[in-house]
């Protein structure tokens, strides 16, 4: 255990195999977002608190249940059930649960947890892996691919006036409005452009506007956006071309315009895209595994978020995916769950997974039936 921020540790850990087989790491990250809102949505019903995880109709609720303490808590399962079977491992299998994924908080959400555990993998003190299993939730799909985004606040400014008196004034948000034109019109050039197989078309989606003034002629108007990129682009590029675009705006020339990119990641204006081979032997194996152990899931697909295998694969290039039980569209909302059987199945999943991939010393007991 190690501290990437004061008071805000990163936990590792490694079952060292017997023989000469290949390093295994399952990653996740520990922290959720907040649970503002929650008692009060689920008051006097059995999901009021929410960290408590009640057992609903075969389903576990709270925040984090799916995104992602399923997909941790089923990694270490794995383990254990193969130590109840008796299987011994050839190769090793590491654990790094990390902190500051999530954002939405005042300084948080910029990875720091990511950067420590690579930075201590570079160093030595955590051993590099030869494949990585990210447990953020895919429904247990296997993501082999992963938008990019960067995040954009934009500051117009222009000069208040006396609503009596307009001409003594320069309207922000009139010149909101030339931006938002331009923008849309990026937008519109993204997505009937190039696409991915897997994640689809690059995007572009303004998210907030305010501004405004008190009976006058408003001097300043802010616009968030988020800009989507597929994994054959570059953040610098994008950044380019979105700042090539708002050049575009017809402005008076007493409006000023600035940008700030506040959610950077891997790069310093975002989160970089990522993918692997679709058909690394890797990813192909945990696909038949997970048929193998369950009805569904096992599908290879690509990851319509972002999380933080970019540093993984990137900056270590080692190979990494994404899979864990649990739905991402319930994460971040009131309706947080996890089904127990699609937990119990990425149990066995993994379990097989790690005894074909990093391979066995000796014949194991039975594990029992097949789903």
């Amino acid at each position: 255990m190690g501290d990437f921020l004061p008071g805000r540790p990163n936990t590792w850990g490694m079952r060292k195999g017997t023989g000469d087989g290949p390093h295994m790491m399952f990653v996740g990250h520990t922290d959720t977002v907040h649970v503002r809102g929650w008692a009060e949505h689920w008051a006097e019903k059995h999901q009021e608190s929410p960290f408590a995880a009640p057992l609903i109709n075969d389903e576990i609720w709270g925040r984090g249940a799916c995104d992602l303490k399923g997909g941790i808590c089923a990694s270490i399962a794995a383990l254990r059930l193969l130590d109840k079977a008796g299987v011994r491992l050839s190769g090793d299998v590491s654990f790094a649960f990390i902190g500051d994924e999530e954002s939405g908080e005042p300084g948080t959400g910029v990875s720091a947890g990511a950067k420590d555990l690579v930075e201590r993998i570079k160093t030595g003190q955590i051993e590099e892996p030869d494949f990585a299993v990210y447990v953020e939730p895919t429904k247990l799909d296997v993501y082999t691919a992963q938008i990019g985004f960067f995040i954009a606040d934009i500051t117009v400014t222009g000069r208040s006036a006396y609503f009596g008196t307009p001409e003594d004034g320069v309207d922000a948000i009139k010149a909101a409005h030339a931006i938002l034109t331009v923008l849309w019109e990026h937008e519109a050039e993204l997505t009937g452009g190039p696409t991915h197989d897997l994640v689809g078309s690059s995007g572009l989606l303004v998210t907030e506007i305010t501004g405004g003034g008190y009976i006058a002629v408003p001097g300043t108007c802010k616009i968030s956006l988020i800009r989507k990129l597929r994994p054959e682009e570059h953040l610098n590029d994008a950044v380019s071309q979105f700042e090539a675009a708002l050049a575009q705006a017809s402005l008076h020339e007493s409006i000023s315009v600035s940008v700030h990119y506040p959610a950077g990641r891997d790069h310093p204006c975002g989160g970089s895209p990522v993918e692997i081979e679709p058909d690394h032997p890797a990813a192909l194996l945990l696909s038949e595994c997970i048929k193998n152990t369950h009805a569904t899931g096992g599908a290879l697909g690509g990851a319509p978020y972002w999380s933080e295998t970019p540093f993984l694969v990137n900056t270590l290039n080692c190979p990494s995916i994404y899979c864990a039980p649990g739905d991402i569209s319930v994460a971040h909302t009131f309706e947080e769950r996890i089904s127990v059987d699609d937990y119990l199945a990425a149990v066995r999943a993994f379990a097989l997974f790690l005894a074909r991939y990093c391979g066995i010393q000796n014949e194991p007991k039975s594990m029992g039936g097949s789903r």
